[in-house]
């Protein structure tokens, strides 16, 4: 039996696995896709916000060449910080259920079964984007994930949202030869946008680069036009790619099956003791941004890799 399954080798799961190697914990990670899978899905040009000494998992320093660090060092740090500690890192490894037993846990996968005395639900949300529910999504043409602008360009764009993500894919189609327009449904671009970013939006809708229609939404979907319903007026726009930047939710079906169980609020957040992590189902511990629920801006890399410490420091202590 291992002392500790870590479900999640994002930069959070590998902070917990350095801790419990520390420790002298025996573990393994298990992860359904590649290594710091969410990171690796994100825009091939993206910057991280903060600098790379935020980053920093287990004292290992991270050095980038700028001031903030691109989604390519990222990769290459985490990489070398698995391979510098020998991490055990099962990849490719889909986790189907948690069960709690008598002496710990069953964790059972697309490849076999684990037996656990504690297990760390270091989960991401990226896999589960918050869908339009509108006819046509379904369509080709329309995508909820963002790599690069290069295919956008000279083509009709309607970018849905207002946050970071949608600001960057505004811009970036946009410089890249997209005609570009923006749905939102709030009045204004939202405030927690970068700072450095905002003006540089809000400047573009001004002059008219970037058609902007505020209150408003996507309401129909079709292969050559979409159709916006805004404050007392519907309107068809021409179309040739829709990119619903619209967020991501954690998987709460599989938490729930799991044992976690959540308060009586709007961002359904899970119910865990914050200073062991543990969830009310005992053994059973949550790490990192999933600890938010659906406010996803409310744990990042900066401020939860100090979960890792807290964890194992408890389950230790406990045996």
């Amino acid at each position: 039996m291992l002392d500790v399954l870590i479900v999640g080798a994002g930069p959070i799961g590998l902070a917990c696995a350095l801790e419990a190697k520390k420790a002298g914990l025996t573990y393994v990670i298990i992860e359904k896709g590649c290594l710091v899978n969410s990171l690796y899905h994100y825009p091939l040009n993206m910057t991280f916000f903060s600098t790379s000494d935020r980053l920093e998992i287990g004292h290992v320093p991270f050095i980038s060449h700028g001031p903030k660090p691109n989604r390519l060092e990222a990769l290459e740090y985490y990489r070398r910080v698995c391979d510098a500690n020998a991490l055990a890192v099962r990849l490719y490894e889909r986790v189907v259920a948690v069960r709690q037993t008598t002496s710990g846990f069953q964790v059972t996968t697309a490849k076999g079964e684990y037996a656990a005395a504690h297990v760390i639900l270091a989960l991401g949300f990226y896999d589960l984007p918050f869908l339009l529910g509108v006819p046509g999504e379904n369509l080709p043409k329309v995508k909820h994930y963002y790599d690069e602008p290069h295919p956008y360009f000279r083509q009709k764009v309607v970018v849905v949202g207002a946050a970071n993500s949608a600001v960057d894919v505004a811009l970036e189609t946009w410089r890249k030869g997209a005609q570009v327009t923006m749905v939102i449904r709030e009045p204004a671009i939202r405030d927690s946008v970068k700072y450095w970013v905002r003006p540089d939006i809000e400047n573009r809708i001004k002059e008219g680069s970037i058609q902007a229609y505020f209150e408003s939404e996507v309401v129909e979907i079709t292969p050559d036009a979409v159709k916006i319903q805004s404050p007392g007026l519907t309107r068809w726009i021409d179309n040739d790619f829709v990119l619903a930047m619209t967020g991501y939710q954690p998987p709460f079906d599989f938490l729930r099956e799991a044992g976690v169980s959540f308060q009586d609020d709007e961002f359904q957040t899970p119910r865990y003791d914050p200073h062991t992590m543990e969830t009310e189902t005992k053994g059973l511990f949550l790490a990192g941004v999933v600890c938010g629920g659906l406010k996803t801006n409310k744990w990042f890399i900066e401020n939860s890799r100090v979960h890792a410490e807290i964890i194992i420091k408890a389950i230790a202590q406990r045996m």
